[in-house]
Order: structure tokens, then C-alpha cells, then sequence
């Protein structure tokens, strides 16, 4: 007998299958029910799994047998949906590229992977052709030849055929793939279903962009006949995810740690996400703050639930909490190991310690990825074959924790030079090799700053060879150019050499934080020529703690990294009508090409001058003008 909420759990039997087929099965049991819901389009699983056919007989014309992987490249949406199931419906691979990275950094996955062939959409297809320099075919999944077959192509696929690769930043600056099985995929998603009790009446969100947690995201809904809602948020903006929460009805609210908080900062004390049921956030540490917001925002039968889990590895452990849970300690537990997972502590010569010791985290399971995609060193390096001969592995997770005498598992950092930034997986040396390019740069060292839990932050300290030619904002410039927004270092510091500790290794503790580019001589911002100048350098010298900003001044140089850069944008957006919000700070890193961005979008011309100086003058109120003067601004804002 089913539950009422309509949850059928995973069996056994379920797991000998390819992903593809278990869709398949959703799709005969609910053709007419909600498959993928954008704010463009809306698909029932019919209909998905019909456009996705099509998606693989394209693929198929063009590539035949060959099971080379196909690369996946544009906006997270029902196009890339489609895209990623018609690859697997093909019976190859698929490997997801964010269509926001550097064409460097994208070029090098495309030659590592050696695909023959990528799938866009049509925001993305000039752009995909331009990087594809004529080396590969370019196929856009929206404009397909209107002959194309919707009947699913006869193809076999077998459980243990690879489903897809996820890249990840690599410490010798190149990007490695982490490569997955249908098997181990359905396993993970089979684990989630059973622990989060996923049904077709679920509305799952879709946040993360083009990796390993977006695929599994999309496939715990669509795997399940549950609905998936994707979301663009580098150009939705934060500022309205909550209301879009709400609006969607989602009930499975699942994304970084990062987003889930900065999401409900936006929202007023009062305001409740009354439909989740749920929410599923990991990828970064969980602060007890967290857990504050969780209980101020939702509803009490809603469950707050803290996950371990890397792209190398299942889901490894789910922390439930609700409204009555006392959380005990520094740390937010990250739970109890789920079934098929074996997890141990390590010291650093591989011995098992003690509960409560902190080591590295071992996983022994037999679901774990492949491996990395053509890097077998690597692999027999971090993946440990079972010395008695059994199908289970063993990952060095690379992360330190510890075991309570409970058994429940505490997550307390990176054991290397790793570190996750807005959910994403960093390896400094990443970051260092691309750095070292630099013409003028003889040694650089990137060090982790900030605590890890909720302000983790890259500093670059950079030997130049001719330090009179160098400068950080050349530094900024460079490596804006070259690494995505996670891994852009937020503070750069030009040094005559580094310490070095008693055997001659450079000594990373002993390098001293950077004091932020500050003009200790001013006490006021330099006079304005408009409100909305004033208004915007205000708002900067509030957020990054400072005494005065100029009209140039570089966001960077004064300390400003990507979660004050969010904070501002949010205010931004938050204050100001604008035909395209605010997105990043590579439109904007000076005041005055954010009053220029502002003054371009705006949705009327002059508006936001006047917004501007409402708001200036607010600040100089009594606590009754300013209820009058914000109810006249809403009202503007309304006829406007």
C-alpha cells in the first residue's frame, strides 16, 4: 500500500537498470502529469520524453555507435534538460559545461573530453561555434530538422555505461572529470528517494548550473515523476527567489548553502515558504544561523536536512532537523551514514581512530564513481581497490571530521589546500596555475582565508618579476579573463618574497592577510554630481566597512569579494527598477560603471535618480516621514 503523500520507494530491483529506462517508466505511468516547469516553457513527461527522442536520433545521425561523450553547453532550462536526457536516450555520456565560463577554461574540457560534438540552445549557439573554431559539430537542440523521429531510438544501455562527466578545478590548474555510471547514479538517486521520501506530487527547484549537483538534482525529480522548476539565478538575481519559491509552490527547496542563505536575507521577518516541505542544502558548511533562518521562515512540518555528499561519491549522510532540535557543539552535524556506505576516520598513516578524533574521511562503497576521466594515475590514487577482491572501493575524500561515539558523522573542513566557494569545489592550485601565465609574475602562492563556514575567501600573493609593472588591478583584469566568478582570488597582494619555513618550503601560515586598499586621509565621500552617485557609493562604503569611495574606485582593491558583491547587487536590484538586474560585477566593479549600468536598465528614464534621492533622504528621517516617504515611493514605483 502507497503512503498518501504518493512515495513508492526504490527496490533492489529498480537499481539493475539504466537511468534511461527507469525515466521511461515515469514517463508511461504519468504522460500527462508536470515533467519540467520554466518560466518559458512547460513540458509533461510526454512531451519531454518525445523532444528528448528527437534530441537522440539527432545525435545518433551524426555520431553513430561511437561512444565518445557529448558535450552539453548552455543556460540551465528545459533546453539542456532535453539536451542531457536525449544524450543518455543515445547511449553515450553527457558532460555539462557552464555556458558562463572562460572559452579558455572551456576549450581545455572540450579537448580533454575530445568531443566530437556539442549540444546548445539558441542564446548560446554563435558562442558555442565561435569556441568550436570548425573542430567539432555544433548541434542546437531548439532548432532541430523537423523530420526527426519522436519514437525512441533502439539502442541498448547497459547499467554500468558511463552517464555522464562532471569537471571540476584540478590542482595542477587543469580541469579533471569525474566520471559516473548509470548504475552508481541510480543507486545515489535510489538512496535520496528512499531517505527524502521524493514523489510525483513533489515540485522540485533546479538552482545549480551545469554540475554534478544540478544532474542530480534534475534526476531525482524526473527519475521520481516529480516536477522539476529550473531557475537561471545569475539572471534572475537572488533578491527574488524567495517570492519564486512561493509562487512555484516548490516543495523540495534543494541548493549550496550559499543561496539558500542569501535567499532568505531577503526576506522580511514575517515572510513564510509555506509550501516546502523540505529543504535539502549541503555543499558547504551549515551554520547554526542557518538553522535560525530555517526556523523563522518555513512551517513547522516542513524538515530541515543537512547532506554530505561529494561528486567522487552517493549521497553519504542526511542530518534531519526540525523545529525542536537542539544543535549541540561548533558544528552542525552532517549525519548518520546511508545504506551502502561505509565511512571511516584516518589518520595520515591510514589507521582507523577513535570516535571523536578528527581525520581524513574515507567512504568505502560500491557505488562510487568510475573515476576521473582519463587520468588513471589519479584514480588508483584516490580510489582504493579492496584488498580481499570485493566490488567496493575505498575514496580519500580529502576532508577532515570525526565520528561521534553516536556514530554520527561531524564535517570539519578540507584536509588539503581544497576548499568550497559558493558550493564549488576550489583547489588552489587551480587558481595558482593560472596565475603563473601571467608575463610578470614570477611566484604566487593562493592561500584560503575566512573560516570556511560562510566567508571562505582566495588571496593571492604574486612575486612579480618587475614590480614597478605590476599592479593588482592588472592582476584582477588577467585573471577575470581566465577563471570563473568562484575562483577569482578577492584580494591580491604584491610582496617582495614569501617566508619560508626550516627546510626551505614556503611557509603559508606565516603569510600575513593583506590589509584592503583603504584612503585612511578621507573622512567623507568626494562631492557628487548626482543622488544616485552618492546613493551607490554610500551603499559600497556601508557594505565594505570603509571611511570613503571614489567614482573609480575598484570593488576589488578595496577588499570586496563575490559575497559582498552579491549583497549589493541584491540591494541594488532590490532598490531600483531595472530592465535586466544587475548580475555580476564585471558589468560593474567601479561606482561609476554601476550608476552607468543602473541609469541603462532602468525601466523609465530619470526614475532611479529619483528613487535615489528618496532614499537619501530617508536616511535623515523620523521614523513616521519615513513610513510616508516609502509608501509614496512604492506608489511611484507602481505608476512607473
Amino acid at each position: 500500500m502507497q503512503p498518501t503523500n504518493g512515495f513508492v520507494a526504490f527496490t533492489k530491483k529498480d537499481l539493475e537498470q539504466s537511468m534511461v529506462a527507469r525515466f521511461e517508466q515515469q514517463a508511461r505511468k504519468y504522460p500527462n502529469h508536470l515533467a519540467v516547469k520554466s518560466k518559458q516553457v512547460s513540458l509533461t513527461y510526454d512531451e519531454l520524453d518525445r523532444r528528448a527522442n528527437r534530441v537522440a536520433r539527432a545525435i545518433l545521425a551524426r555520431q553513430g555507435n561511437a561512444d565518445s561523450p557529448v558535450a552539453v553547453l548552455g543556460k540551465q532550462g528545459a533546453a539542456m534538460i532535453i539536451a542531457s536526457l536525449g544524450t543518455l536516450k543515445a547511449g553515450k555520456p553527457y558532460a555539462p559545461v557552464d555556458y558562463k565560463w572562460p572559452a579558455m577554461k572551456t576549450r581545455e574540457i572540450l579537448r580533454q573530453l575530445s568531443a566530437v560534438l556539442i549540444l546548445t540552445d539558441s542564446d548560446n549557439v554563435a558562442t558555442v561555434r565561435e569556441i568550436a573554431s570548425g573542430a567539432m559539430n555544433v548541434l542546437n537542440v531548439e532548432e532541430l530538422d523537423s523530420q526527426l523521429s519522436e519514437d525512441q531510438p533502439v539502442v541498448k544501455i547497459l547499467p554500468d555505461q558511463l552517464a555522464y562527466i562532471h569537471f571540476t578545478s584540478g590542482s595542477t590548474g587543469e580541469p579533471k572529470g569525474v566520471a559516473a555510471s548509470h548504475r552508481g547514479e541510480l543507486h545515489n538517486i535510489a538512496k535520496n528517494t528512499n531517505a527524502l521520501k521524493v514523489s510525483p506530487r513533489d515540485r522540485v527547484c533546479l538552482l545549480r548550473s551545469n554540475n554534478a549537483g544540478a544532474a542530480r538534482d534534475t534526476w531525482l525529480a524526473l527519475l521520481n515523476g516529480a516536477t522539476l522548476c529550473p531557475l537561471e539565478l545569475r539572471e534572475e538575481g537572488l533578491a527574488t527567489l524567495g517570492r519564486w519559491l512561493n509562487e512555484e509552490a516548490i516543495t523540495v527547496f534543494t541548493c549550496v548553502t550559499t543561496v539558500y542563505r542569501q535567499a532568505l536575507s531577503t526576506l522580511a521577518d514575517y515572510e513564510r515558504l509555506s509550501a516546502a516541505r523540505l529543504i535539502h542544502i549541503g555543499g558547504e558548511p551549515v551554520t547554526r544561523n542557518d538553522v535560525e533562518l530555517y526556523k523563522k521562515h518555513f512551517d513547522d512540518a516542513c524538515k530541515f536536512v543537512v547532506r554530505y555528499s561529494i561528486s567522487e561519491t552517493p549521497a553519504l549522510s542526511y542530518f534531519f532537523i526540525d523545529k525542536k532540535t537542539v544543535i549541540d557543539g561548533e558544528h552542525i552535524p552532517v549525519g548518520f551514514p546511508l545504506e551502502g556506505n561505509e565511512i571511516s576516520i584516518l589518520d595520515e598513516y591510514g589507521n582507523a581512530v577513535g570516535a571523536g578524533e578528527v581525520g581524513e574521511i574515507a567512504v568505502k562503497s560500491s557505488y562510487l564513481a568510475v573515476g576521473y576521466w582519463r587520468q588513471p594515475e589519479l584514480t588508483h590514487q584516490k580510489f582504493i581497490a579492496d584488498p580481499d577482491g570485493g566490488k567496493a572501493r575505498t575514496y580519500l575524500t580529502g576532508d577532515l571530521g570525526y565520528l561521534r561515539a553516536d556514530g554520527c558523522l561531524v564535517h570539519t573542513g578540507r584536509k588539503d589546500f581544497q576548499t568550497k566557494i559558493r558550493g564549488y569545489r576550489v583547489e588552489v592550485g587551480a587558481v595558482e596555475a593560472v596565475l603563473r601565465e601571467h608575463p610578470n609574475v614570477e611566484h604566487v602562492v593562493v592561500k584560503v582565508d575566512g573560516d570556511g563556514a560562510s566567508d571562505a575567501r582566495l588571496v593571492a600573493y604574486i612575486v612579480p618579476l618587475q614590480k614597478p609593472s605590476l599592479s593588482a588591478r592588472d592582476l584582477r583584469s588577467y585573471a577575470r579573463a581566465r577563471l570563473p566568478s568562484y575562483m577569482m582570488p578577492s584580494t591580491f597582494a604584491i610582496v617582495d618574497s614569501f617566508p619560508s619555513t626550516a627546510s626551505g618550503k614556503i611557509d603559508r601560515r606565516a603569510l600575513r592577510r593583506p590589509e584592503p586598499a583603504r584612503r585612511s586621509n578621507k573622512t567623507a565621500v568626494v562631492q557628487r554630481q548626482s543622488a544616485l552617485e552618492e546613493f551607490i557609493s554610500e551603499l559600497w562604503r556601508e557594505c565594505l566597512n570603509t571611511h570613503a569611495v571614489d567614482l573609480d574606485d575598484d570593488f576589488g582593491e578595496l577588499g570586496g569579494d563575490s559575497l559582498l558583491a552579491a549583497r549589493i547587487a541584491l540591494h541594488v536590484n532590490e532598490a531600483f527598477p531595472l530592465r535586466m538586474p544587475l548580475e555580476n560585477f564585471s558589468q560593474a566593479s567601479t561606482v561609476a560603471s554601476m550608476v552607468q549600468y543602473v541609469r541603462a536598465h532602468e525601466t523609465k528614464p530619470g526614475q532611479a535618480e529619483k528613487i535615489a534621492a528618496i532614499r537619501l533622504r530617508v536616511c535623515r528621517m523620523s521614523v513616521v516621514e519615513v513610513a510616508h516617504t516609502l509608501d509614496r515611493q512604492k506608489g511611484q514605483r507602481r505608476d512607473g
